[in-house]
């Protein structure tokens, strides 16, 4: 009993490490100057995109792809299925932020930064890596491994990690636009409040979660490529139907390559 009580308590305080990485991120909120130069705020634009493009891959959709090989899934399915319902589940969000920003500019001049879709992003893509870290932690519950336990502590800690840039990702550039340091610290910490959530709801309905993670996972890494094209690399498009474009384009090139590569490889 009382062995299960301290693998109780590890296994809470774990799941709840990836969440202080995205709050130490969050932070440096609190270090930086509002307005920054072009170079600066240029690299800082690079080096977001590259943070959210390599979780993508690595953290989203490799562990999809391995999860389904491990259920007898064709790989490339589940992951290649989300990340398209993914992608188009944030043009239809973009659109209808498009449609109350044509309407706020109208009744009053005020826009809505658009960083608040690339936030959204990060904390949807949050939900499915804290749902991969509850899952383990499912399985330490379920069967009091020791060894299990140290291989979660690690899988939460390497999520930590990459959460500090992403925290950052989300405050730094709401202060940029106009918020107050406290409340883009708070937005910015927010943002990873769902990975804990995540990990406790997988822990607590594990025979129902489990099964869709693959598919999560991979919805998550669509969501995570829409903000970086439309974010990043398309923000002199101002036709609607031209950034569509763009953007789908690049997501159908990008899923016929990683599938090429599955299934050829």
């Amino acid at each position: 009993m009382r062995g299960g009580g301290k693998i109780l308590i590890y296994a809470i305080n774990g799941m709840l490490i990836p969440f202080w990485g995205t709050v130490l991120g969050a932070s440096l909120v609190f270090f930086v100057r509002k307005h920054t130069g072009e170079g600066v705020r240029a690299a800082i634009s690079g080096f977001s995109a590259g943070v959210m493009v390599a979780a993508c891959v690595w953290s989203l959709l490799i562990p999809s792809m391995e999860l389904a090989e491990e259920r007898g899934i064709i790989p490339a399915f589940p992951a290649a299925l989300g990340f398209a319902l993914g992608v188009l589940f944030f043009l239809l969000c973009d659109r209808l932020i498009d449609i109350r920003e044509q309407k706020l500019i109208k009744q009053n001049g005020k826009q809505t930064p658009k960083v608040f879709l690339t936030c959204f992003a990060i904390a949807l893509h949050n939900l499915p890596e804290g749902m991969a870290v509850g899952a383990v932690f499912a399985e330490v519950l379920s069967d009091g491994n020791a060894t299990h336990l140290s291989a979660a502590m690690a899988l939460s800690i390497g999520i930590a990690v990459q959460n500090l840039p992403e925290g950052a990702i989300v405050s730094m550039p709401l202060y940029s636009s106009g918020t107050k340091r406290v409340k883009a610290f708070a937005l910015g910490a927010l943002s990873g409040a769902v990975e804990p959530l995540g990990a406790f709801i997988t822990v607590l309905a594990a025979g129902i979660a489990v099964p869709l993670l693959p598919y999560l996972l991979g919805f998550a890494a669509g969501a995570m490529i829409y903000a970086v094209i439309d974010g990043f690399c398309t923000p002199d498009i101002d036709l609607q139907n031209r950034k569509s474009t763009t953007i789908l384009s690049f997501a159908l090139g990008f899923l016929l390559m990683m599938c090429l590569d599955v299934i050829l490889g």
